[in-house]
């Protein structure tokens, strides 16, 4: 018997753009370099090799075009080139946190505040919840090769110049101090903590990726395919840098009402939640997530009780419409 062809990612967020699957000749309206890249693959659908990095980055480029109305979408070689999908669930799953804080209302419009750490070089997180909720964002990184490129796709997109703003993290042993301003607050926070503890574990990973989407087998790392160092590897690995994140979210307990990231190994939920347990939040939620096979979760804490978090929205928020 012949399996149902699929024509939704259901997995996705009910109100993420990207369930349906790609359709390249419209997509290639706008990005006509993108048909260089597709052919027939062994479903007799149309595709793209997935194991290209030229090719994923041209996905990426129509892909922002076509749906967030981005004219330039670029990053240098060596760099992360996300999954567009996938960033898009972590914005529309953050949109119903904040949305539980205010009768299931979404909040949008520039006076909501996210902050971005580790906004990388392709600046996709801060695209999509502007162009989605129009909210306003502030990008962190500690690698100046990677804010002058997101700052390049800023000011070559005129509507993201006044919304995104991106600031350059010099010490790289903190996460929101010199970020967070005296008297700065923020909606929520929301990051993509390196996934890897080591260069080794970090090349060993986007080797199996390879090999896992098809391509020949190979124990050699395509640039600009699997990112660069800062954004894949970090002593300790995401378990430490989410620790250290909780760690000093606690110094900035009355400046953002929502911390949050995302995990991507399940085996680290458990420090997880003891590193939490120490600084002590009101709440703590945990929301599943999936992109197809790949399963991963949004952590998010607060330290803000539920008359803190009705104060907050009353002060900060100004546009309580849902969208």
């Amino acid at each position: 018997m012949i399996p149902e062809k699929k024509t939704e990612k259901t997995k996705l967020h009910p109100r993420n753009k990207h369930r349906s699957l790609y359709d390249f000749k419209e997509l290639s309206k706008g990005t006509p370099d993108l048909l260089k890249f597709v052919s027939i693959n062994k479903f007799n659908n149309e595709s793209i090799d997935f194991a290209d990095p030229l090719a994923v980055k041209m996905l990426n480029k129509a892909l922002l075009n076509y749906f967030y109305n981005i004219a330039y979408w670029d990053i240098p070689a060596g760099f992360l080139c996300p999954p567009i999908p996938g960033r898009a669930d972590y914005i529309h799953y953050a949109a119903d946190l904040l949305a539980s804080c205010n009768a299931g209302i979404i909040p949008t419009g520039n006076s909501i505040r996210c902050l971005d750490i580790g906004v990388g070089a392709n600046c996709v997180y801060p695209i999509i919840g502007n162009k989605e909720y129009n909210w306003n964002f502030v990008g962190s990184d500690i690698d100046i090769n990677a804010i002058r490129s997101a700052e390049k796709i800023i000011t070559s997109n005129p509507s993201l110049k006044s919304t995104i703003t991106l600031r350059h993290q010099t010490n790289p042993s903190n996460i929101f101090k010199s970020i967070i301003k005296e008297g700065e607050n923020f909606d929520i926070t929301i990051c993509n903590p390196p996934f890897h503890s080591s260069l080794a574990e970090a090349r060993e990973g986007t080797v199996r990726k390879l090999n896992n989407l098809g391509s020949k087998k190979t124990h050699n790392v395509v640039l600009n395919f699997g990112g660069n160092n800062n954004e894949l590897f970090c002593k300790g690995g995401e378990s430490e840098f989410i620790r250290r994140m909780i760690e000093q979210s606690s110094q900035f307990r009355n400046s953002c009402m929502w911390f949050s990231s995302l995990v991507s190994k399940s085996e680290n939920l458990d420090g997880i939640y003891n590193a939490l347990e120490k600084v002590a939040p009101i709440e703590i939620r945990t929301i599943e997530m999936a992109q197809g096979n790949k399963i991963s979760r949004m952590v998010a804490w607060t330290f803000l009780d539920v008359s803190h978090q009705k104060k907050w929205t009353a002060e900060h928020w100004e546009n309580k419409k849902n969208k």
